[in-house]
């Protein structure tokens, strides 16, 4: 059998960082996200030589061939196809070996800040659900890929990358402790997403970032200096509620402000959030009609999220490309992970 599945990328438009632990468990973390129209996708088939299994990346040129004989082991270049294929056969076929090739690719590189790896592991949950009819639900399937990246891999980061590859749309979700996750899908009208599309700009500064460093140190940093910023903490959650109303009112103008508040609040969670490179950028296109902007994810580098005026759009867009970097174009999407068999 030979299956294809793809998930797609989100943009967190407001309260990232307040789904990653500590900070959800004790006060209960809001996010906003939706998605786009760039997808990580995965090729699942069983089809191959009975004592071998296959994981490949294409877009990192990565690939690795193990014999079922002699084991397979949770350490190599591609950890996260190896956690997901280890964590199905422990799961669901008491830790038999199931000979299999998965071949995945992403359209936006790793440390973008769009969820891109966590998408990418709910791409091959999507493949492996489908090939092997696995029980599994929207929110089995999300807490699952959780599961693999934070506990099987220990990668540090938050819970909103792998719901909202998983259910796609426009979201507002709530994050508690015991990784208790609600999601709320938000019916946005088409025009409003129309303006939307209009008004915002989607640049890759070219400069991917280690999220899970990115999130220690915001974890450390709450540790160290716990009332500056938890209050910054607690002003990036207040912002998903605002720039959710706005959105849903299409009131576009308060919600690019409300962006920016939201960006300056996660500055202060930590230092390792912006740079040189993203300050000066900042400091130019705010010259060219801009109204705000944020970096997508933990920050760092990787894409930046920035509302215009659309009508100065191509202006702004004209100058991000002489910094180096590249802009897409994007739309947004509601269908979350599915998979098909061919």
């Amino acid at each position: 059998m030979k299956v294809r599945s793809k998930a797609p990328l989100r943009l967190g438009l407001a309260g990232g960082g307040t789904d990653v632990s500590p900070y959800s468990d004790t006060f209960g973390g809001c996010v906003l996200n939706a998605t786009i129209n760039m997808y990580a996708y995965a090729y699942i088939d069983d089809e191959v030589s009975e004592d071998k299994v296959i994981f490949e990346a294409t877009d990192l040129g990565l690939r690795e061939e193990v014999h079922l004989k002699d084991g397979v082991s949770p350490e190599g270049k591609l950890r996260l196809h190896r956690a997901v294929y280890l964590r199905v056969m422990n799961d669901y076929f008491n830790g038999e070996l199931k000979p299999v090739r998965i071949i995945t690719y992403s359209d936006a590189p790793a440390g973008s800040g769009l969820g891109s790896s966590s998408t990418v592991v709910v791409s091959m949950l999507e493949g492996l659900r489908q090939m092997y009819s696995l029980p599994l639900g929207e929110y089995d399937l999300a807490q699952l890929a959780f599961k693999i990246e934070r506990v099987d891999c220990g990668l540090s980061g938050g819970k909103q990358d792998q719901y909202a590859a998983t259910f796609g749309g426009f979201n507002f979700m709530e994050f508690y402790e015991s990784n208790r996750v609600i999601v709320n899908p938000l019916r946005i009208r088409r025009y409003i997403i129309n303006e939307l599309e209009a008004s915002l700009v989607l640049y890759f500064t070219g400069a991917s970032r280690d999220s899970a460093k990115i999130i220690d140190d915001q974890i450390r940093s709450l540790e160290k200096d716990k009332d500056s910023k938890l209050q910054a903490m607690h002003k990036v959650k207040e912002s998903a509620f605002k720039i959710k109303e706005h959105l849903l009112k299409s009131d576009i103008n308060s919600m690019a402000l409300a962006f920016l508040e939201s960006w300056e609040s996660k500055k202060k969670t930590s230092a390792s959030i912006t740079n040189t490179m993203i300050d000066n950028i900042e400091k130019e296109i705010f010259n060219l009609g801009v109204k705000s902007m944020k970096v997508s994810g933990a920050g760092g580098g990787g894409f930046m999220m920035i509302f215009v005026e659309p009508e100065k759009k191509h202006i702004v867009e004209e100058k991000l490309r002489t910094f180096g970097g590249e802009v897409y174009n994007f739309q947004f999407v509601n269908e979350g992970a599915y998979s098909w068999t061919i």
